[in-house]
C-alpha cells in the first residue's frame, strides 16, 4: 500500500518513532541485493532517513561506489502485521555535523551509539513510502 510521504498519518509516523530494528537493502557493485538488519531514523519533516554505520561496511561502500549522484535503497521495518518501507535515492555523508545529528537522533530512538571514529551516515531521500502502520 503507497502512501504520499508528504502527508503520512499519525499512526504511520509513530511507528517510525517506535524502537524498531530496520533492515536496509543496496545493491553490490555486481547488482545483487545486500540486505543487513540497522537501526534507522526517520524525518518526516525532511523526507530523510539515516543509518549510521562504519565508512568501511559493506553498505556504506555500495552507497559510496554509486557515486555523488546516489544509489536507489530501501530501508523497511516489521513488527507483526505493521510494515513499512521508505526507498529513495541515498548518499553517503562523513561532515561531522552530519554524523553528530545522525547520532542524536539514532540516541533519541535507540540508545547512545558506541564510540566510531570511523562513522558516516547514509543518508536518503525518501521519495516512495510503502506500509501498513
Amino acid at each position: 500500500m503507497a502512501h504520499d510521504p508528504r502527508d503520512l498519518d499519525d499512526a504511520f509516523l509513530a511507528f517510525w518513532r517506535e524502537r524498531h530494528i530496520a533492515t536496509l537493502t543496496t545493491a553490490r557493485p555486481d547488482g545483487s541485493p545486500h540486505v543487513v538488519p540497522v537501526g534507522v531514523t526517520y524525518q518526516p519533516e525532511t523526507g530523510t532517513a539515516r543509518v549510521i554505520t562504519s565508512r568501511t561496511s559493506r553498505k556504506a561502500r555500495n552507497v559510496a561506489a554509486a557515486g555523488p549522484q546516489g544509489l536507489r535503497v530501501a530501508v523497511c521495518q516489521v513488527d507483526r502485521a505493521r510494515w513499512s518501507t521508505l526507498e529513495g535515492v541515498a548518499v553517503l555523508r562523513d561532515e561531522p555535523e552530519q554524523v553528530a545529528d545522525a547520532e542524536r537522533r539514532y540516541t533519541e530512538r535507540y540508545r547512545e551509539p558506541r564510540a566510531n571514529p570511523d562513522r558516516v551516515v547514509i543518508e536518503i531521500a525518501v521519495d516512495r513510502v510503502l506500509g501498513r502502520p
